[in-house]
């Protein structure tokens, strides 16, 4: 409704309840101080029950159900950790909260950004992490590309994202790992960064599964 605001962390998700029983999961992508309106970051799935549905036939000011705010990934405030974030595709929508809310609160700690997509055009907001590096000093952004076109020109990072980490980061026993993403990224990530020396209670994760039909 209008007239109230969704209490929410920076990072959290949302359900859209669906007609028929079933849900989706999408993460908040604005942060809490930010929250007039809630940003979704949805990608179309081909034949997907819901995303065909929002990309051809919702409309403005269409009525949705959801339940929120859910979930455990969110940012951590009291720790002196420096923050290495990773994201897969959309997974950047909650990482998109987390660092607004950190900049808004004045969060000093570094703060690395990995995005891992498939080709450029999967870096959807590429310029906004660009913007925050050129406006905040404790702010790094990598882009990493698995599978880039002869299109994209790119000559930046190539192959997994999590590879791109361990290869920049060897001993990762002193920082604190935030990553959303599909479940193959995360499951990949897990023991390469655990050889790194990251303690499993430091490594915080949003796994974007697919819902089943």
């Amino acid at each position: 409704p209008s007239v109230e605001r969704l209490q929410f962390l920076a990072g959290q998700y949302v359900d859209i309840l669906l007609a028929d029983g079933r849900r989706r999961s999408f993460s908040l992508a604005n942060p809490p101080h930010a929250d007039d309106l809630l940003e979704l970051h949805v990608r179309r799935v081909p034949g997907g029950f819901f995303t065909d549905y929002v990309f051809d036939k919702m409309k403005e000011k269409a009525l949705l159900r959801f339940q929120g705010p859910l979930g455990t990934f969110f940012l951590r405030e009291d720790s002196p950790r420096p923050i290495i974030l990773i994201g897969g595709g959309t997974g950047f929508a909650p990482l998109k909260g987390i660092l607004e809310h950190a900049f808004h609160i004045g969060l000093g700690r570094p703060l690395h950004l990995y995005w891992g997509a498939r080709a450029k055009v999967d870096i959807y907001l590429d310029g906004l992490p660009r913007r925050w590096e050129a406006e905040h000093p404790n702010f790094r952004y990598t882009p990493v590309l698995s599978e880039p076109r002869p299109e994209d020109g790119w000559g930046g990072r190539t192959g997994w994202v999590h590879e791109a980490v361990a290869a920049d980061y060897p001993d990762l026993s002193g920082h604190e790992v935030y990553m959303s993403g599909p479940p193959p990224m995360i499951r990949a990530a897990k023991p390469a960064f655990a050889a790194r020396g990251l303690p499993e209670e430091r490594l915080y994760y949003d796994s974007f599964e697919f819902a089943p039909r």
